[in-house]
């Protein structure tokens, strides 16, 4: 058995206090802050049936991600790969089991990142696949800037690269070594953010669409590999459910939705959007919704819904809001508002450069971005208000209305921030994009927003919980401080007990409050 240990003993530990009882009592979270200590990660074989231990060499840097892979199939190596603790380097191992000696077989460096937040919490699963000879492998690699496929051998040799172009992969899905095809997910259609389902050959030839119409395609192959279900739907279009052949041959229609009942009650689909960014050239795509009785005659409120993560995309692309966030929009827009989201620079399945946009500089080009995309809107759509615009978000989307709120002090009236972040927060979520921060202190301190506090003009409402180990609340509270500081007012709602996600009563209670604050200050 393969397995991982970790030795948090010098890492920050996070206290949350419980206010429910008289007597308050406090629990300790394991809490990596930027900059400071990280879990020492160890791998280990151990033989089930003895006990026995093998120490695994896992290299020569303490602080740094491990994440195991499993075995060859002859039991001859277990797998690995390690991330570098700043995402800029990344290695597949192997291992003798019997030894713990380790070799490296692939290494993948970037003067940026290689890897960062969403590759350590998901998408590090879908890095690597053996085949089943245990002698090859399918690597996934952003080295051109467009993330593509690659088959290698276990001693690192390339065979061939197996997908090209400006456009990247997204996850494979199924591979059919014994007709030897690889079928993928990418978004590889002159709408960038279409993500359809292809195949190519072990030689690297006849690529081929297999999936039909455009927008969000979710994919289930059968247990035979003969066949797969395609679950596709666009922003305006209704979910539908075909049957397709392995080569992509249409058989038939399972289901289509009826979204008549929708219709009776007013729905209209959004309306999708490109724009430019702050720099005049680079295309953003975005989404935006209108009230169900809209009446393009009479001005209305906008609200920005903002994530900008540079790890995920927040634009849906598919009928159903994939969000949280897209399904807050698409609410209070039948209160009266128009609300969009836009996946501005910095954001995934754009490419390297696209993505590298922030990179060592998170806070400085987002919010430029947003008003960009705010002003070209209202340009060409003069039911928008500009005197009366809003912003809202969660988590990085907290931090970043936060930034809106302070650097755009004149465009934006009333902001919400939901268990807003600093950069001062967890390592794995900052240091992949911002370094560390003795390497990189003036972007760490460009982009702090309790640096800003003075430059507050609207309104400006916190929400976070007190259980939150995601983002700590300690970050809301050095941001009031600035604001205290500064004479600043502030208003602030805390959710005892509650996570970094709601729940029951208290996302009720979270959601009205959104709801009322920006009706008292934008609707007037």
């Amino acid at each position: 058995m393969l397995v991982r240990k970790l030795d948090d003993r010098k890492v920050h530990h996070l206290a949350i206090v419980d206010y429910s009882k008289p007597l308050e009592e406090v629990q300790w979270n394991i809490y990596a802050k930027t900059g400071d200590a990280l879990e020492i990660p160890e791998l280990f074989v151990v033989d089930i049936t003895t006990g026995n231990q093998t120490k695994i060499e896992v290299g020569g840097e303490p602080e740094q991600y491990i994440f195991p892979l499993g075995w060859r199939p002859d039991a001859s190596e277990v797998l690995f790969m390690r991330l570098s603790r700043t995402g800029n380097r990344l290695e597949l191992c192997a291992a003798d089991p019997n030894t713990g000696i380790s070799r490296v077989i692939i290494k993948e460096k970037s003067e940026t990142f290689v890897a960062g937040l969403d590759f350590i919490i998901e998408k590090w699963i879908r890095q690597f696949t053996l085949l089943k000879d245990g002698n090859r492998f399918i690597w996934l690699s952003e080295r051109d800037g467009w993330k593509h496929l690659y088959l290698y051998d276990m001693d690192g040799k390339l065979i061939r690269r197996l997908t090209k172009g400006n456009f990247p992969v997204i996850e494979p899905i199924k591979i059919d070594e014994k007709s030897e095809w690889v079928y993928f997910r990418a978004n590889a259609e002159s709408n960038l953010y279409d993500t359809q389902l292809y195949r190519i050959d072990f030689q690297g030839k006849n690529f081929k669409r297999l999936t039909e119409n455009g927008g969000y395609h979710y994919l289930r192959f059968s247990p035979s590999g003969n066949y797969f279900l395609d679950m596709h739907s666009g922003p305006d279009r209704a979910p539908i459910v075909e049957l397709r052949r392995a080569d992509g041959k249409l058989l038939q229609q399972i289901t289509k939705a009826d979204i008549s009942p929708l219709e009776k009650i007013g729905w209209k689909a959004p309306e999708t959007f490109v724009v430019k960014a702050a720099d005049g050239i680079t295309d953003l795509y975005g989404i935006l919704y209108k009230p169900y009785d809209f009446d393009p005659k009479k001005k209305y409120p906008v609200v920005d819904f903002i994530y900008a993560g540079p790890f995920m995309t927040i634009v849906p692309n598919g009928f159903i809001p994939n969000t949280d966030l897209s399904q807050h929009a698409q609410a209070l827009a039948q209160l009266g508002y128009i609300t969009f989201l836009v996946d501005g620079r910095g954001t995934t399945e754009r490419g390297k450069a696209f993505q590298d946009a922030v990179y060592g500089k998170i806070g400085q080009i987002e919010i430029p971005d947003h008003v960009a995309t705010l002003n070209q809107l209202a340009a060409k759509r003069p039911y928008i208000d500009l005197s009366r615009v809003g912003i809202y978000g969660h988590s990085w989307g907290g931090y970043f209305a936060v930034r809106a709120m302070l650097t755009a002090p004149d465009v934006y009236k009333a902001g919400i921030a939901s268990a807003p972040g600093e950069l001062t927060e967890g390592a794995e979520i900052m240091e992949p994009y911002m370094g560390l921060p003795k390497d990189n202190p003036s972007g760490y301190e460009l982009g702090t927003n309790t640096n800003l506090g003075a430059n507050l003009k609207g309104k400006l409402l916190f929400i976070h919980g007190t259980s939150d180990v995601n983002a700590p609340i300690s970050a809301t509270i050095r941001m009031i401080e600035s604001l205290v500081k500064a004479g600043k007012p502030y208003d602030l709602l805390l959710l005892p007990q509650q996570t970094h996600f709601f729940e029951g009563a208290s996302e009720k209670y979270s959601n009205d409050a959104v709801r009322r604050y920006f009706d008292e200050y934008l609707k007037k």
